[in-house]
Protein backbone atom coordinates (compact mmCIF):
# COMPACT_ATOMS: atom_id res chain seq x y z
CA UNK A 1 0.00 0.00 0.00
CA UNK A 2 1.44 3.40 -1.12
CA UNK A 3 1.81 6.16 1.82
CA UNK A 4 -0.82 8.25 0.09
CA UNK A 5 -3.57 5.23 0.50
CA UNK A 6 -2.01 4.59 3.94
CA UNK A 7 -3.41 8.27 5.42
CA UNK A 8 -6.77 7.54 3.49
CA UNK A 9 -10.11 7.00 5.73
CA UNK A 10 -11.84 4.82 3.98
CA UNK A 11 -15.45 4.01 4.45
CA UNK A 12 -17.68 1.73 2.34
CA UNK A 13 -21.03 2.15 0.69
CA UNK A 14 -22.62 -1.47 0.16
CA UNK A 15 -25.53 -1.61 -2.56
CA UNK A 16 -27.78 -3.89 -1.07
CA UNK A 17 -31.49 -2.84 -1.97
CA UNK A 18 -32.31 -3.80 -4.83
CA UNK A 19 -34.87 -6.97 -5.25
CA UNK A 20 -32.38 -9.29 -7.16
CA UNK A 21 -35.06 -11.34 -7.80
CA UNK A 22 -33.80 -12.93 -11.24
CA UNK A 23 -32.41 -15.96 -9.45
CA UNK A 24 -35.74 -17.18 -8.90
CA UNK A 25 -38.47 -17.62 -5.63
CA UNK A 26 -39.69 -14.53 -3.67
CA UNK A 27 -36.35 -13.77 -1.82
CA UNK A 28 -34.03 -10.97 -3.31
CA UNK A 29 -30.08 -12.59 -3.99
CA UNK A 30 -28.05 -10.91 -1.41
CA UNK A 31 -30.26 -13.03 1.27
CA UNK A 32 -29.75 -16.08 0.06
CA UNK A 33 -27.89 -18.51 1.46
CA UNK A 34 -24.67 -19.37 -0.51
CA UNK A 35 -22.71 -22.78 1.67
CA UNK A 36 -24.44 -21.80 4.97
CA UNK A 37 -24.68 -17.71 5.40
CA UNK A 38 -26.59 -14.95 3.15
CA UNK A 39 -24.50 -13.75 0.52
CA UNK A 40 -24.40 -10.13 2.55
CA UNK A 41 -23.58 -11.38 5.63
CA UNK A 42 -20.44 -12.67 3.12
CA UNK A 43 -19.70 -9.55 1.37
CA UNK A 44 -19.94 -7.50 4.69
CA UNK A 45 -17.67 -9.77 6.55
CA UNK A 46 -15.17 -9.90 3.31
CA UNK A 47 -15.20 -6.19 3.74
CA UNK A 48 -15.23 -5.50 8.02
CA UNK A 49 -11.53 -7.99 7.53
CA UNK A 50 -10.27 -5.58 6.07
CA UNK A 51 -7.76 -3.07 7.88
CA UNK A 52 -8.06 -0.76 5.15
CA UNK A 53 -11.87 -0.17 5.66
CA UNK A 54 -12.76 1.67 8.92
CA UNK A 55 -16.63 1.97 8.10
CA UNK A 56 -19.39 0.39 6.19
CA UNK A 57 -22.25 1.96 5.27
CA UNK A 58 -25.07 -0.26 4.18
CA UNK A 59 -28.11 0.57 2.12
CA UNK A 60 -31.15 -1.32 1.87
CA UNK A 61 -34.78 -1.86 0.93
CA UNK A 62 -37.11 0.11 3.31
CA UNK A 63 -38.80 -3.33 4.09
CA UNK A 64 -35.77 -5.47 4.77
CA UNK A 65 -35.14 -4.37 7.98
CA UNK A 66 -35.25 -8.31 9.67
CA UNK A 67 -33.33 -9.45 6.53
CA UNK A 68 -30.71 -6.89 7.13
CA UNK A 69 -31.02 -7.96 11.19
CA UNK A 70 -30.18 -11.30 10.60
CA UNK A 71 -27.58 -11.55 8.53
CA UNK A 72 -25.69 -8.95 10.72
CA UNK A 73 -25.79 -11.32 13.69
CA UNK A 74 -24.55 -13.47 11.75
CA UNK A 75 -21.23 -11.25 11.64
CA UNK A 76 -18.28 -11.37 14.30
CA UNK A 77 -18.54 -9.18 16.65
CA UNK A 78 -15.34 -7.33 15.26
CA UNK A 79 -16.83 -6.74 11.84
CA UNK A 80 -20.25 -5.89 13.68
CA UNK A 81 -18.60 -2.84 15.44
CA UNK A 82 -17.40 -1.72 11.44
CA UNK A 83 -21.17 -1.26 10.40
CA UNK A 84 -23.13 2.09 10.36
CA UNK A 85 -27.27 1.99 10.82
CA UNK A 86 -28.69 1.14 7.15
CA UNK A 87 -30.27 3.47 5.18
CA UNK A 88 -33.03 2.93 3.03
CA UNK A 89 -31.89 2.67 -0.83
CA UNK A 90 -33.88 4.32 -4.02
CA UNK A 91 -35.77 2.97 -6.78
CA UNK A 92 -32.68 2.50 -8.78
CA UNK A 93 -28.89 1.64 -8.09
CA UNK A 94 -27.89 5.25 -8.46
CA UNK A 95 -30.72 6.29 -5.76
CA UNK A 96 -29.35 3.95 -3.42
CA UNK A 97 -25.37 4.70 -3.96
CA UNK A 98 -26.08 8.65 -3.61
CA UNK A 99 -28.58 8.13 0.05
CA UNK A 100 -25.21 5.80 1.03
CA UNK A 101 -23.02 9.02 0.29
CA UNK A 102 -25.24 10.87 2.11
CA UNK A 103 -25.27 8.82 5.00
CA UNK A 104 -21.36 8.61 5.61
CA UNK A 105 -22.07 12.27 5.32
CA UNK A 106 -23.88 12.39 8.30
CA UNK A 107 -22.02 10.26 10.27
CA UNK A 108 -18.60 12.19 9.00
CA UNK A 109 -17.44 12.13 5.72
CA UNK A 110 -14.42 10.26 4.40
CA UNK A 111 -11.28 10.58 2.44
CA UNK A 112 -11.84 7.54 0.29
CA UNK A 113 -15.25 5.73 -0.41
CA UNK A 114 -15.28 2.41 -1.96
CA UNK A 115 -19.27 1.30 -3.70
CA UNK A 116 -19.91 -2.55 -3.81
CA UNK A 117 -22.23 -4.57 -4.91
CA UNK A 118 -24.18 -6.56 -1.95
CA UNK A 119 -24.49 -9.70 -4.03
CA UNK A 120 -20.00 -9.55 -4.87
CA UNK A 121 -18.90 -12.09 -2.07
CA UNK A 122 -16.06 -13.05 -3.72
CA UNK A 123 -14.26 -9.67 -2.81
CA UNK A 124 -10.72 -10.47 -1.46
CA UNK A 125 -8.08 -8.29 0.46
CA UNK A 126 -5.96 -8.39 -2.29
CA UNK A 127 -8.99 -6.28 -4.62
CA UNK A 128 -9.51 -3.88 -1.48
CA UNK A 129 -6.15 -2.95 -1.26
CA UNK A 130 -5.74 -2.16 -5.17
CA UNK A 131 -8.70 -0.25 -5.17
CA UNK A 132 -7.78 2.06 -1.96
CA UNK A 133 -4.59 2.06 -3.85
CA UNK A 134 -6.12 3.66 -7.31
CA UNK A 135 -8.74 5.82 -5.31
CA UNK A 136 -6.15 7.45 -3.41
CA UNK A 137 -3.68 7.65 -6.37
CA UNK A 138 -6.17 9.05 -9.13
CA UNK A 139 -9.33 10.06 -7.46
CA UNK A 140 -11.89 7.74 -9.45
CA UNK A 141 -10.82 4.27 -10.18
CA UNK A 142 -12.74 1.03 -11.58
CA UNK A 143 -11.73 -2.76 -11.26
CA UNK A 144 -11.91 -4.15 -14.89
CA UNK A 145 -10.90 -7.54 -15.94
CA UNK A 146 -9.87 -8.53 -19.71
CA UNK A 147 -12.98 -9.48 -21.93
CA UNK A 148 -12.17 -12.66 -23.34
CA UNK A 149 -15.18 -13.33 -26.17
CA UNK A 150 -15.70 -11.01 -28.80
CA UNK A 151 -18.15 -7.88 -28.59
CA UNK A 152 -20.90 -6.62 -31.38
CA UNK A 153 -21.99 -3.22 -31.37
CA UNK A 154 -25.47 -4.19 -32.87
CA UNK A 155 -28.48 -1.66 -33.69
CA UNK A 156 -32.15 -3.58 -33.07
CA UNK A 157 -33.88 -4.75 -36.01
CA UNK A 158 -36.42 -6.09 -34.24
CA UNK A 159 -36.77 -8.21 -30.94
CA UNK A 160 -34.02 -10.54 -30.62
CA UNK A 161 -32.35 -9.33 -34.49
CA UNK A 162 -29.52 -6.65 -34.44
CA UNK A 163 -27.41 -5.61 -36.66
CA UNK A 164 -23.68 -5.55 -36.22
CA UNK A 165 -22.32 -1.30 -37.13
CA UNK A 166 -18.79 -2.07 -35.23
CA UNK A 167 -16.29 -4.55 -33.72
CA UNK A 168 -14.32 -3.49 -31.37
CA UNK A 169 -11.07 -4.18 -30.67
CA UNK A 170 -10.93 -6.63 -27.38
CA UNK A 171 -7.95 -5.76 -26.17
CA UNK A 172 -9.01 -2.45 -25.31
CA UNK A 173 -12.57 -3.52 -23.40
CA UNK A 174 -12.87 -4.20 -19.69
CA UNK A 175 -15.92 -5.83 -17.98
CA UNK A 176 -16.36 -3.37 -14.64
CA UNK A 177 -16.82 -4.90 -11.55
CA UNK A 178 -16.81 -3.46 -7.72
CA UNK A 179 -15.88 -2.23 -5.75
CA UNK A 180 -14.91 0.99 -6.87
CA UNK A 181 -12.90 3.84 -5.39
CA UNK A 182 -13.26 7.34 -5.35
CA UNK A 183 -12.46 10.69 -3.54
CA UNK A 184 -15.31 10.98 -1.22
CA UNK A 185 -16.55 14.77 -1.88
CA UNK A 186 -16.08 14.53 -5.84
CA UNK A 187 -18.38 11.30 -6.06
CA UNK A 188 -20.94 12.83 -3.33
CA UNK A 189 -21.44 16.38 -5.98
CA UNK A 190 -21.32 14.25 -8.70
CA UNK A 191 -24.52 12.66 -7.84
CA UNK A 192 -25.90 15.31 -6.23
CA UNK A 193 -25.44 17.33 -9.69
CA UNK A 194 -26.98 13.98 -11.29
CA UNK A 195 -30.08 15.17 -8.89
CA UNK A 196 -30.68 18.32 -9.71
CA UNK A 197 -30.06 18.13 -13.62
CA UNK A 198 -32.77 15.05 -13.49
CA UNK A 199 -30.35 12.48 -14.68
CA UNK A 200 -31.03 8.46 -12.89
CA UNK A 201 -30.26 5.65 -14.27
CA UNK A 202 -26.48 5.31 -14.20
CA UNK A 203 -25.68 1.92 -13.46
CA UNK A 204 -22.56 2.29 -12.22
CA UNK A 205 -20.45 5.13 -10.48
CA UNK A 206 -17.55 4.94 -12.85
CA UNK A 207 -20.09 5.86 -15.37
CA UNK A 208 -21.57 8.83 -13.65
CA UNK A 209 -18.10 10.08 -12.58
CA UNK A 210 -17.47 10.32 -16.58
CA UNK A 211 -20.36 11.84 -17.04
CA UNK A 212 -19.51 14.72 -14.35
CA UNK A 213 -16.33 14.95 -15.52
CA UNK A 214 -13.69 13.23 -13.56
CA UNK A 215 -11.28 11.12 -14.99
CA UNK A 216 -11.26 7.55 -14.34
CA UNK A 217 -9.04 4.90 -14.55
CA UNK A 218 -9.31 1.19 -14.58
CA UNK A 219 -6.95 -0.87 -12.27
CA UNK A 220 -6.52 -4.58 -12.50
CA UNK A 221 -10.07 -6.59 -11.16
CA UNK A 222 -10.31 -10.06 -10.27
CA UNK A 223 -11.92 -13.10 -12.59
CA UNK A 224 -13.25 -14.69 -9.11
CA UNK A 225 -14.88 -11.52 -7.89
CA UNK A 226 -18.11 -12.36 -9.29
CA UNK A 227 -21.61 -10.87 -9.43
CA UNK A 228 -24.65 -13.24 -8.34
CA UNK A 229 -27.19 -12.53 -10.78
CA UNK A 230 -28.34 -15.54 -12.49
CA UNK A 231 -30.24 -19.13 -10.63
CA UNK A 232 -26.43 -20.72 -12.05
CA UNK A 233 -24.60 -18.05 -10.37
CA UNK A 234 -26.10 -18.79 -6.89
CA UNK A 235 -25.70 -22.61 -7.29
CA UNK A 236 -21.78 -21.76 -8.36
CA UNK A 237 -21.40 -19.51 -5.18
CA UNK A 238 -22.91 -22.21 -2.84
CA UNK A 239 -21.03 -24.77 -4.05
CA UNK A 240 -18.14 -22.64 -3.96
CA UNK A 241 -18.63 -21.71 -0.36
CA UNK A 242 -19.70 -24.91 0.78
CA UNK A 243 -17.73 -26.06 3.74
CA UNK A 244 -15.87 -22.85 4.02
CA UNK A 245 -15.43 -20.13 6.58
CA UNK A 246 -14.50 -16.47 6.01
CA UNK A 247 -11.26 -16.73 6.34
CA UNK A 248 -10.66 -19.21 3.85
CA UNK A 249 -10.55 -15.96 1.74
CA UNK A 250 -12.80 -16.16 -2.19
CA UNK A 251 -12.71 -20.14 -2.51
CA UNK A 252 -12.43 -21.51 -6.37
CA UNK A 253 -15.49 -23.14 -8.24
CA UNK A 254 -15.98 -26.72 -6.89
CA UNK A 255 -18.02 -29.35 -8.67
CA UNK A 256 -18.78 -30.26 -5.39
CA UNK A 257 -22.76 -31.05 -4.87
CA UNK A 258 -25.14 -28.69 -3.58
CA UNK A 259 -25.46 -27.86 0.18
CA UNK A 260 -28.58 -29.74 2.00
CA UNK A 261 -29.29 -28.36 5.55
CA UNK A 262 -30.68 -30.64 8.21
CA UNK A 263 -32.15 -29.44 11.85
CA UNK A 264 -30.70 -30.19 14.67
CA UNK A 265 -31.82 -30.16 18.18
CA UNK A 266 -29.72 -30.26 21.22
CA UNK A 267 -30.52 -30.17 25.07
CA UNK A 268 -28.76 -28.85 27.79
CA UNK A 269 -29.23 -28.88 31.69
CA UNK A 270 -27.49 -27.30 34.41
CA UNK A 271 -27.75 -26.90 38.53
CA UNK A 272 -26.05 -24.98 41.17
CA UNK A 273 -26.18 -25.14 45.10
CA UNK A 274 -26.71 -22.13 47.07
CA UNK A 275 -24.36 -20.57 48.97
CA UNK A 276 -23.35 -17.18 50.42
CA UNK A 277 -23.36 -14.14 48.95
CA UNK A 278 -26.04 -11.72 47.44
CA UNK A 279 -26.14 -12.10 43.93
CA UNK A 280 -26.82 -14.85 40.91
CA UNK A 281 -25.46 -14.69 37.59
CA UNK A 282 -28.59 -15.72 35.04
CA UNK A 283 -28.70 -15.63 30.90
CA UNK A 284 -25.60 -13.32 31.48
CA UNK A 285 -27.18 -10.97 33.95
CA UNK A 286 -26.16 -10.17 37.59
CA UNK A 287 -29.76 -10.73 39.76
CA UNK A 288 -29.16 -9.25 43.58
CA UNK A 289 -30.06 -12.50 45.62
CA UNK A 290 -30.15 -13.17 49.31
CA UNK A 291 -27.60 -16.12 48.48
CA UNK A 292 -24.90 -16.89 45.30
CA UNK A 293 -24.26 -20.21 44.34
CA UNK A 294 -21.54 -22.41 44.70
CA UNK A 295 -19.61 -23.01 41.45
CA UNK A 296 -16.07 -23.27 39.82
CA UNK A 297 -16.94 -20.19 37.50
CA UNK A 298 -19.76 -17.50 38.12
CA UNK A 299 -22.35 -20.22 38.27
CA UNK A 300 -24.64 -19.07 35.47
CA UNK A 301 -27.02 -21.81 34.97
CA UNK A 302 -28.66 -20.54 32.27
CA UNK A 303 -26.29 -20.29 30.20
CA UNK A 304 -24.38 -22.85 31.32
CA UNK A 305 -27.45 -24.92 30.37
CA UNK A 306 -27.56 -23.42 26.61
CA UNK A 307 -24.15 -24.02 25.97
CA UNK A 308 -24.69 -27.85 26.56
CA UNK A 309 -27.39 -27.95 24.53
CA UNK A 310 -25.40 -25.88 21.34
CA UNK A 311 -22.65 -28.37 22.07
CA UNK A 312 -25.18 -30.92 21.73
CA UNK A 313 -26.64 -30.02 18.72
CA UNK A 314 -23.44 -30.59 16.60
CA UNK A 315 -22.63 -33.59 18.53
CA UNK A 316 -19.30 -31.82 20.15
CA UNK A 317 -18.83 -33.27 23.52
CA UNK A 318 -20.14 -30.51 26.55
CA UNK A 319 -19.07 -27.74 28.35
CA UNK A 320 -16.49 -29.77 31.08
CA UNK A 321 -15.37 -31.40 27.73
CA UNK A 322 -14.04 -27.77 26.06
CA UNK A 323 -13.82 -25.96 29.83
CA UNK A 324 -12.61 -28.49 32.37
CA UNK A 325 -13.44 -27.65 36.11
CA UNK A 326 -10.18 -28.85 36.71
CA UNK A 327 -8.45 -25.65 34.73
CA UNK A 328 -7.87 -23.06 37.14
CA UNK A 329 -8.17 -20.81 33.96
CA UNK A 330 -11.87 -21.05 34.57
CA UNK A 331 -12.15 -19.99 38.15
CA UNK A 332 -14.89 -17.34 38.30
CA UNK A 333 -14.85 -16.66 34.62
CA UNK A 334 -18.11 -15.13 33.45
CA UNK A 335 -20.21 -17.83 31.02
CA UNK A 336 -20.64 -15.52 28.32
CA UNK A 337 -17.16 -16.89 27.25
CA UNK A 338 -18.91 -20.63 27.16
CA UNK A 339 -21.60 -19.10 25.27
CA UNK A 340 -19.90 -17.25 22.32
CA UNK A 341 -17.59 -20.13 22.37
CA UNK A 342 -20.31 -22.95 21.34
CA UNK A 343 -21.95 -20.45 18.72
CA UNK A 344 -18.26 -20.32 17.03
CA UNK A 345 -18.30 -24.14 17.33
CA UNK A 346 -21.74 -24.04 15.25
CA UNK A 347 -20.77 -21.59 13.04
CA UNK A 348 -17.44 -22.94 11.93
CA UNK A 349 -19.35 -25.70 10.54
CA UNK A 350 -21.34 -23.59 8.38
CA UNK A 351 -24.19 -23.86 10.89
CA UNK A 352 -26.92 -21.41 11.48
CA UNK A 353 -28.59 -21.05 14.92
CA UNK A 354 -32.26 -20.52 14.65
CA UNK A 355 -33.38 -20.49 18.47
CA UNK A 356 -32.43 -20.65 21.55
CA UNK A 357 -35.06 -21.99 24.23
CA UNK A 358 -34.52 -21.62 28.13
CA UNK A 359 -36.52 -22.98 31.24
CA UNK A 360 -35.19 -21.63 34.85
CA UNK A 361 -36.00 -23.89 37.81
CA UNK A 362 -35.95 -22.06 40.77
CA UNK A 363 -38.30 -20.80 44.04
CA UNK A 364 -36.05 -17.65 43.81
CA UNK A 365 -34.80 -15.48 42.87
CA UNK A 366 -37.50 -13.98 40.24
CA UNK A 367 -36.89 -13.06 36.90
CA UNK A 368 -39.78 -11.67 35.58
CA UNK A 369 -38.70 -8.09 36.25
CA UNK A 370 -34.86 -9.18 34.10
CA UNK A 371 -36.30 -11.23 31.46
CA UNK A 372 -36.07 -9.22 28.57
CA UNK A 373 -32.67 -7.46 29.83
CA UNK A 374 -31.75 -11.50 29.74
CA UNK A 375 -33.07 -11.85 26.52
CA UNK A 376 -31.31 -9.14 25.08
CA UNK A 377 -27.80 -10.41 26.41
CA UNK A 378 -27.84 -13.56 24.95
CA UNK A 379 -28.86 -12.21 21.89
CA UNK A 380 -25.92 -10.27 22.13
CA UNK A 381 -23.86 -13.16 23.08
CA UNK A 382 -24.72 -15.57 20.74
CA UNK A 383 -25.17 -13.26 17.85
CA UNK A 384 -28.90 -14.09 17.06
CA UNK A 385 -31.84 -11.48 16.83
CA UNK A 386 -34.05 -10.89 19.40
CA UNK A 387 -37.00 -12.66 18.31
CA UNK A 388 -34.64 -16.01 18.22
CA UNK A 389 -34.25 -16.45 21.98
CA UNK A 390 -36.50 -17.26 24.79
CA UNK A 391 -36.49 -17.37 28.42
CA UNK A 392 -38.84 -18.85 30.82
CA UNK A 393 -39.43 -19.49 34.58
CA UNK A 394 -41.37 -21.78 36.73
CA UNK A 395 -40.88 -23.75 40.41
CA UNK A 396 -41.13 -27.25 40.95
CA UNK A 397 -44.10 -26.60 43.74
CA UNK A 398 -41.80 -26.91 46.58
CA UNK A 399 -40.83 -30.58 45.39
CA UNK A 400 -36.98 -31.93 45.68
CA UNK A 401 -33.86 -29.79 46.26
CA UNK A 402 -35.31 -27.00 44.05
CA UNK A 403 -38.29 -26.93 46.20
CA UNK A 404 -36.88 -26.87 49.54
CA UNK A 405 -34.76 -23.66 47.91
CA UNK A 406 -31.40 -25.45 48.17
CA UNK A 407 -30.46 -24.56 44.53
CA UNK A 408 -31.41 -23.37 41.50
CA UNK A 409 -31.69 -25.17 37.92
CA UNK A 410 -32.19 -24.44 33.92
CA UNK A 411 -32.95 -26.52 31.26
CA UNK A 412 -32.25 -25.32 27.52
CA UNK A 413 -32.97 -26.41 23.81
CA UNK A 414 -31.21 -25.23 20.47
CA UNK A 415 -32.53 -25.31 17.30
CA UNK A 416 -29.41 -25.11 14.35
CA UNK A 417 -29.48 -25.94 10.71
CA UNK A 418 -25.99 -27.57 9.71
CA UNK A 419 -25.05 -28.62 5.90
CA UNK A 420 -24.75 -32.16 5.11
CA UNK A 421 -22.82 -33.08 1.44
CA UNK A 422 -22.93 -36.90 0.52
CA UNK A 423 -19.69 -38.44 0.36
CA UNK A 424 -19.57 -40.93 -2.45
CA UNK A 425 -17.07 -43.51 -0.36
CA UNK A 426 -17.54 -46.05 -3.46
CA UNK A 427 -19.47 -49.29 -2.64
CA UNK A 428 -21.93 -47.29 -0.52
CA UNK A 429 -22.50 -43.29 -0.40
CA UNK A 430 -22.59 -41.92 3.46
CA UNK A 431 -23.28 -38.87 4.66
CA UNK A 432 -20.82 -36.42 6.21
CA UNK A 433 -21.75 -32.56 7.88
CA UNK A 434 -19.39 -30.62 6.21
Amino acid sequence: MSDSAARQEVAAVVVAAGKGLRVGGDLPKQYRRVGGRAVLTRTLAALADSPRIGRIQPVIAPDAADFFSECVAELEPAHREKLAEPVPGGATRQQSVAAGLEGLARIGAPDLVLVHDAARPFVDEALIARAVAAGAEHGAAVPGVAVSDTIKLVEELSPGIGRVHETPAREALRAVQTPQSFRFGPLRDAHRRAVAEGRDGFTDDGALAEWAGLSVVVFEGDARNRKITQAADLIEADRAFSGQTFADGPPAISEGPMTTYVTRLGTGFDVHAFTEGDHVWLGGIRIPADRGVLAHSDGDVALHALTDALLGAIADGDIGTHFPPSDETWRGASSDRFLAHACSLVRAQGGKIDHLDITVLAEAPRIGAHREAIRARISEIAGVPLTAVSIKATTTEKLGFVGRAEGLAAQAAATVRLPEVEVDTGSETAERRS
